[in-house]
């Protein structure tokens, strides 16, 4: 009905009253009969409906009405509108068909096993089940519990793959953001040398402490030298 116009009848009795268009014209456009058109222009059908024009609706456009009037094999086409409104973003729990309701705690064990990051909440969202059926899963209380095969969602038609990364990367996100973060590392072991003061750093044997040149045996070892 998606190319209809709103409130046919209104339509057709303003086409009607309004226009030279053909009984075929106006029940093709309005999705009636051409009986039913006749029987509005006699007044057996539609009596006391008050006609709607559908030019001010932005329904029809006048152009579009005299090219219909001008060929009797024409047929009208609705206006499309010059806005599109976007559709509200879905609140509350994903609808799930009656054929796939039985599919979900086989859906519920998967996500559980596989990802044990995403909270009862987020599964209860994806998958349009309650926490009350996601525990039953957990603890195997559930009433079919001994038949519960872990199965992918997707795979079973209750959520889309672009749905069930997104719930992923966001249970990821946050667990990671709870998490406490790492202990600082400790002080690394320093060379022994760098440990030992200047002072004890042990001096060349060669030598000599009080730092004095002894002459007696530098004069020694020249007059030796000269034997």
């Amino acid at each position: 009905m998606a190319d209809r116009p709103l409130m046919p009848i209104a339509t057709a009795v303003w086409l009607i009253d309004n226009t030279s268009l053909t009984f075929d014209q106006i029940a093709e456009f309005c999705g009636l009969h051409p009986l039913q058109v006749k029987g509005i222009a006699d007044g057996d059908v539609g009596a006391g409906v008050r006609g709607i024009d559908p030019i001010g609706t932005h329904q029809l456009t006048r152009d579009e009405i005299e090219k219909a009037q001008a060929d009797d094999a024409y047929r009208l086409k609705l206006s499309k509108p010059k806005t599109i409104v976007a559709d509200k973003p879905r609140k509350g729990p994903r609808y799930t068909p009656v054929s796939k309701r039985q599919n979900r705690p086989d859906a519920i064990a998967w996500v559980v096993r596989n990802h044990p990051e995403i909270s009862d909440a987020q599964i209860a969202k994806l998958l349009g089940t309650t926490k009350t059926t996601i525990q039953s899963v957990r603890d195997r209380s559930h009433w079919n519990s001994a038949n519960i095969q872990p199965q992918d969602p997707v795979g079973l038609g209750l959520c889309t793959q672009i749905d069930l990364d997104a719930v992923v990367r966001k249970a990821a996100a946050k667990r990671a953001k709870m998490q406490p973060a790492p202990a600082p590392e400790g002080d690394s072991l320093q060379p022994i040398e760098d440990n030992v003061p200047a002072s004890e750093t042990p001096a060349d044997p060669k030598e000599d402490k009080s730092g004095e040149v002894d002459l007696s045996k530098v004069f020694a070892n020249l007059s030796g030298g000269d034997n």
